[in-house]
């Protein structure tokens, strides 16, 4: 057989993909455009993407691709109706990045909540070396003991912050846009009450229709002026058109953000001027992607293809 892997980037150079040599001849693309991939996979067996589009078009001459590896959660860039009416496979990867993405968050609100940037920075201006006191604590942070984290998303990525943020002595309450409650131990609240209790916002939920807009202008208004938003989640729940007007005029005092409407960030984004820069804290879509975790994807996928061929069911979408 052969196994096309059209965006080898996706998942890091420093990760092996030898592994995947079990299955027969490798073949290897650091990236593919969109006009290459009908070129590409013509002659393969099995098909790893991540962000290339698979659809009618890419796969219609791709006559003996069987089986697809979505090297990601989400897998909105495949056709899946036109896998199942083909008879092609696809299987996708969940929970691989869990401690990898909480992690990040806890270090988005570590960083924001003691104004990391802002004493880096003074210290790095040679402020600190200038001043006659030991220290410098004008720019005032507290403690996370006694706060209220709110999450909205209690999967698997959510609970494991909730854990984290209970061993810092906060108190976990959490928003579900299903409308589903859970057997958690933490308090389910309705958005409005959600929004005013919540001393930190973290978004780990999936993009829908329930989803998309969420924080908006109207949701910060109703958010506590000390809050701190984190969104590790998608970028389209947060409006940031929103987010820059709500920094900027005081209605929450810092947000994380490490997923974007539009990724990667354009260069015109108004996250990018907005007028207090401690106040925001900006990731480039890594909070999935600790080596663990990539490693961890790697291996789940040889476990997803192995699984395929012999006939077993293992995070199968068709």
């Amino acid at each position: 057989m052969k196994i096309v892997v059209l965006e080898a980037d996706s998942v890091g150079t420093d990760v092996s993909y030898e592994a995947l040599r079990e299955f027969g001849e490798l073949e290897l693309y650091n990236s593919t455009p969109n006009e290459l991939i009908a070129e590409r996979i013509k002659d393969a067996d099995i098909v790893l993407a991540n962000k290339c589009i698979l659809d009618e078009n890419s796969l219609k001459d791709a006559r003996k691709v069987r089986f697809i590896a979505e090297a990601a959660t989400g897998y909105n860039n495949i056709d899946v109706f036109y896998c199942r009416k083909n008879n092609i496979g696809l299987s996708n990867v969940s929970g691989y990045s869990t401690e990898a993405v909480a992690q990040h968050t806890m270090a988005l609100v570590l960083a924001l909540n003691n104004k990391l940037s802002y004493y880096s920075d003074f210290v790095n201006s040679k402020e600190y070396s200038r001043q006659r006191s030991f220290c410098n604590i004008s720019n005032v942070f507290h403690d996370l003991t006694g706060r209220t984290y709110g999450i909205i998303g209690m999967g698997n990525i959510g609970r494991r912050v909730a854990s984290l943020a209970e061993a810092f002595g906060m108190k976990v309450i959490y928003f579900s846009a299903s409308g589903v409650k859970q057997d958690l131990p933490y308090e389910m609240m309705d958005f409005d009450s959600f929004l005013r209790n919540a001393d930190i916002v973290s978004i780990h939920a999936p993009l829908n229709e329930k989803t998309k807009g969420l924080i908006n202008k109207e949701a910060f208004k109703k958010m506590k002026e000390s809050a701190i938003l984190i969104n590790v989640g998608r970028g389209p729940i947060v409006v940031e058109e929103d987010l820059v007007e709500a920094l900027n005029n005081g209605e929450i005092a810092a947000a994380g953000i490490d997923v974007y409407e539009k990724e990667p960030l354009p260069e015109t984004s108004k996250l990018l001027l907005i007028e207090d820069k401690d106040k925001l804290l900006l990731t480039p879509h890594q909070a999935w992607g600790s080596y663990e975790a990539r490693a961890r994807l790697i291996e789940e996928i040889v476990l997803n293809i192995r699984a395929y061929l012999n006939g077993e069911e293992r995070n199968r979408i068709v």
